[in-house]
């Protein structure tokens, strides 16, 4: 019995293994991947009663398939999310997380959002391994097909063909965080449709957490499927809890901060035991509610190394608050304006360098189709190194730099995008000098790409120097990687759609045009060894769409 049973197991992990490695998944969508081990989670004393209202939901067999958390920018969804997601993920109920990311392309839309959830309820439950697998033997071109088919076929019909437990009906939540941010909204209506048909299921329990801001497109599509969700509005909980909620976060970061800046300072020049003093703690709890991105954001100002002064970084802060000189601006100006003005401390020639850098790098972080490491980063803007570390150095209140030189560097949160390319600024220039204009941003992104590509003979006829047609890409992936570095591997598969968002059209003779005489089929060579000869359709049907 004990063979079988192992064999059993064997046979299943073989076609657990079979399966995953025909299912494309996104990049750091799952909850607990590498790229997001850091981001946050409640505090143990705060959304407690929120968050037993979705442990109440998931744990009632008669609930609805879909809760819905939705709130305006800034209100702790994703770490909401988080929080759900790992408790789920420790009781055992976990089936999938999604988190949109808008700016990191497989997360920005969502062609693979089911194929990235199947492909984690298939390593969490060996079971729907065979099932899967027929469905893709079925239909080989079912992980590019339709959301619906790929909904039904990947993970509502191998669900269906699972046989229930002496447990009973088994329990499987999933969690998707920010839909909003996926790039479609006739998707994000077929999504919250799909997910509601999840109640046909007999032997399983299917239900999904989701979060979003109330954009028109996700009202709309729990519109048509009344009746069948529970929402929840974040803003709209009662002052009183979320004011209580912030003041517990602030109060455990800001005695963090203390207690780190005094254990490396003089005795002569720590912070009082009773820092920042209660008047004060209360000051920033009532400049933050409702926003949690307000509280988290300046405990990472006031802590950041590269001033090394709190006190000094807190009372900048400050000068934001209500009744003072800075008074009349709203909660996302009080949440990056103390970090942003920071930056314009000298003299008139340093502050017109400032700006002019932060354009160049900061601007382009914040419209990248993905983000990208210091040193590529710094290669697709022709700028060194150096530079794209100093203007950053004091700005990692609002975008993560990680250590590792491998790993890319983030926004810590969308709020700061919408900040600086609010369409809102572009005429008060004077008061919001860090407006970005996105249009002219992607236009200097799309003409950084064609000059990397078009420089020297970067791109060339058999630009790997593979000599034989019809060698597996699998084979060779260490020569492609040597011989197409990231920055060039982000010029070949974003030039297009960052010219497509700076609204250019393409006209004979222009730069684009040049660059298609020379390196059309070169391009096209680089994209099939990068594996995205695929997305190419799409790219020339864009071209053809912007042709004068």
């Amino acid at each position: 019995m004990g063979l079988a049973v192992d064999g059993v197991t064997q046979v299943l992990d073989i076609s657990q293994t079979l399966v995953l490695s025909k299912l494309p998944t996104a990049n750091d969508a799952a909850f607990d991947s590498h790229a997001n081990e850091h981001d946050a989670r409640c505090h143990p004393r705060t959304r407690t009663s929120l968050l037993e209202s979705i442990t109440k939901w998931a744990d009632n067999p008669h609930g609805e398939i879909i809760f819905w958390l939705n709130g305006m920018a800034g209100t702790g969804k994703s770490t909401i999310s988080r929080t759900v997601a790992q408790c789920f993920a420790d009781r055992g109920l976990l089936g999938a997380s999604f988190f949109f990311k808008r700016g990191e392309r497989d997360r920005g839309n969502a062609a693979l959002l089911f194929t990235t959830i199947a492909a984690q309820l298939v390593a969490k439950e060996p079971d729907l391994a065979p099932h899967v697998r027929v469905a893709i033997e079925d239909d080989p071109s079912i992980t590019s097909k339709a959301l619906r088919e790929q909904f039904e076929k990947l993970i509502l019909k191998p669900l269906g063909n699972l046989k229930g437990g002496s447990g009973g009906v088994k329990e499987v939540v999933l969690v998707i965080d920010a839909l909003d941010e996926c790039e479609r909204d006739n998707d994000i209506r077929v999504i919250i449709h799909l997910l509601s048909q999840a109640k046909a299921l007999s032997s399983v329990s299917l239900k999904a957490f989701l979060t979003s801001r109330p954009e028109l497109p996700i009202r709309l599509g729990f519109r048509d499927i009344e009746g069948k969700y529970q929402d929840l509005v974040l803003h709209e909980i009662p002052k009183p809890i979320i004011e209580r909620d912030i003041a517990v976060f602030l109060n455990f970061e800001l005695a963090r901060i203390r207690n780190d800046y005094n254990a490396l300072s003089p005795a002569d020049q720590q912070l009082p035991l009773d820092w920042p003093g209660c008047q004060t703690a209360q000051a920033l709890v009532e400049m933050a509610v409702p926003l949690f991105i307000f509280a988290a954001t300046i405990c990472r100002f006031i802590r950041d190394p590269a001033w090394c002064d709190p006190d000094g970084q807190l009372a900048k802060v400050l000068e934001y608050r209500p009744g003072t000189q800075q008074s009349e601006i709203d909660k996302l100006d009080a949440t990056y304006r103390p970090v942003l003005d920071r930056l314009l401390l000298g003299s008139e020639a340093s502050k017109v360098s400032v700006l002019k850098e932060f354009q160049t790098v900061v601007g382009s972080i914040v419209l990248l189709a993905e983000p990208l490491p210091i040193r590529p980063l710094a290669g697709l803007l022709g700028v060194p190194e150096k530079a794209v570390v100093c203007r950053l150095k004091p700005l990692h209140s609002v975008i993560s730099v990680p250590a590792s030189p491998e790993s890319p560097v983030r926004i810590f949160h969308l709020s700061f995008r919408d900040f600086l390319v609010d369409p809102g600024k572009a005429n008060k220039q004077e008061k919001y000098p860090f407006w970005v204009d996105e249009r002219q941003t992607h236009e200097r992104l799309a003409v950084r790409c064609l000059a990397l590509l078009s420089t020297g003979d970067r791109l060339k006829k058999d630009v790997c120097g593979l000599l034989l047609p019809g060698t597996r890409r699998s084979e060779v992936q260490d020569i492609i990687d040597t011989s197409l570095p990231p920055d060039m591997q982000y010029a070949c598969r974003y030039w297009v759609y960052h010219w497509k968002e700076s609204k250019r059209l393409i006209r004979d003779g222009d730069l684009v045009d040049q660059f298609l005489q020379r390196h059309l089929l070169h391009w096209l060579e680089v994209l099939g060894l990068l594996g995205w000869i695929s997305e190419s359709i799409g790219m020339v049907d864009n071209l053809l769409g912007l042709l004068d």
